[in-house]
């Protein structure tokens, strides 16, 4: 058999009828696109995401507060905490013990407020993080201009603070910000350095935080003695789950639990938020996907359809090919290929169209300050082509079959 020659048929065919060719293909563009975009900005966005987690080092581990009786992964854990369930029993004296655990070098503990900072009539409304001097040391944050605070002031309460950058230019501009004096509520802080710029996060905009003084800001700001996290940072990062495991260990015994489920503290590796973002990101994807494999499906149905109408408008030209020899693999293969052509035609343009909106996806996120870049996941081109054409081939087959299995003569009575 020459299976050009059913393909040069299908191509004519098709070329008689463009209207309704590019009105069947549609579907099938909108479904290849939608699943392409998907890919590539789930990639971007979990890239993304790894590169803002990389801000506080890969080789950590975190404890942070927690309801008890609920999961650290929880949707009730999330929910307390949100709603303003105060859990007040992490303390530096719990962070102070995990440290003399062999496989930890060093930590730092955080807390975080909220006020205004002010200078010369210009205000901001602002995240103040107190934390630890060891952050600017252990995380990827770093002073660019003047220095960090040092333990001595974190121990005496000092009222100095690091500026990050948006605040820095919204109450100082293009003027040195180092040397001068803000307010931050209604106490006056020095400052004493500019955090260098920071990639925007989808967590938070270091770049839009006041740092002062883990103590400066439990004492003199808020009243209070207790911490929200703090990060421990090991020798070994490969016995992270034993140290996690030892960790959670040390703080029952702080705590003075014995169920652990009354566990008011959650502890959390690297590894294990790395599963948890590959968790949420791959239900993510798969949901969009199966909403844009709807489209793929409608396209097929569209697909079968004109078919149908096809093979029913070509009854004659069936029964005449037939009469002159044409086998029924040639008339099968005839509108098999016009069904091929069109989910393959429909799967390029949509593999083209998802290109060009991941890039324009990327570059808007750019603009808004998020820069996860444009990223093109080969699963999704393949997922893209090879769906449009497996779909062509189920729903353009039947229909192809029917029009081979017509006798020549009964075919050539429906002129």
């Amino acid at each position: 058999m020459n299976i050009l020659s059913p393909l040069k048929i299908a191509y004519k065919a098709l070329q008689l009828h463009k209207v309704r060719s590019v009105l069947t293909i549609l579907g099938l563009v909108i479904g290849v696109t939608a699943i392409i975009v998907v890919m590539n900005m789930g990639m971007g966005i979990e890239n993304f995401i790894l590169k803002q987690m990389e801000i506080f080092g890969s080789d950590y581990v975190e404890v942070e507060i927690k309801v008890p009786s609920t999961s650290k992964t929880s949707t009730s854990n999330a929910t307390g905490i949100a709603q303003g369930i105060s859990i007040t029993t992490l303390k530096l004296q719990d962070a102070k013990a995990i440290q003399k655990h062999p496989n930890i070098t060093d930590y730092y503990a955080g807390l975080f407020g909220q006020d205004v900072v002010s200078f010369q009539g210009e205000n901001k409304t602002t995240m103040i993080w107190g934390t630890s001097a060891q952050f600017f040391d252990l995380a990827s944050s770093r002073v660019e201009v003047g220095r960090p605070f040092t333990a001595e002031e974190d121990q005496s309460q000092a009222r100095v603070t690091i500026l990050g950058q948006s605040i820095k230019e919204k109450l100082f501009g293009d003027s040195d910000a180092v040397g001068e004096r803000v307010k931050i509520g209604n106490k006056s802080f020095r400052v004493i350095g500019i955090l260098a710029k920071q990639d925007s996060s989808m967590f938070f905009d270091l770049n839009s935080f006041a740092f002062v003084p883990l103590r400066t800001l439990q004492k003199q700001m808020l009243g209070v003695d207790y911490i929200q996290f703090l990060i421990a940072y090991m020798k070994d990062p490969s016995q992270a789950e034993a140290t996690a495991a030892d960790v959670t260990a040390i703080m029952r015994e702080q705590h003075d639990i014995t169920d652990p489920n009354k566990d008011d503290f959650a502890v959390t590796t690297m590894e294990e938020a790395l599963g948890m973002l590959d968790a949420i990101t791959g239900g993510i994807n798969l949901l969009l996907m199966a909403i844009a494999a709807i489209s793929l499906l409608v396209g097929g149905v569209g697909i079968m359809n004109v078919m149908y109408v096809s093979v029913s408008e070509r009854t004659y030209e069936i029964g005449l090919r037939k009469s002159v020899g044409a086998t029924k693999s040639d008339i099968l293969w005839q509108f098999l290929w016009e069904a091929l052509s069109l989910t393959f035609i429909g799967g390029v343009i949509g593999v083209i169209l998802g290109q060009l909106l991941s890039v324009l996806s990327a570059l808007a996120a750019q603009y808004y300050g998020i820069d996860w870049g444009f990223n093109i996941s080969i699963t999704g081109l393949i997922l893209g082509v090879g769906f449009s054409v497996i779909t062509g081939l189920i729903f353009g087959i039947y229909p192809a079959r029917k029009a081979s299995m017509m006798e020549p003569v009964e075919a050539l009575r429906k002129q």
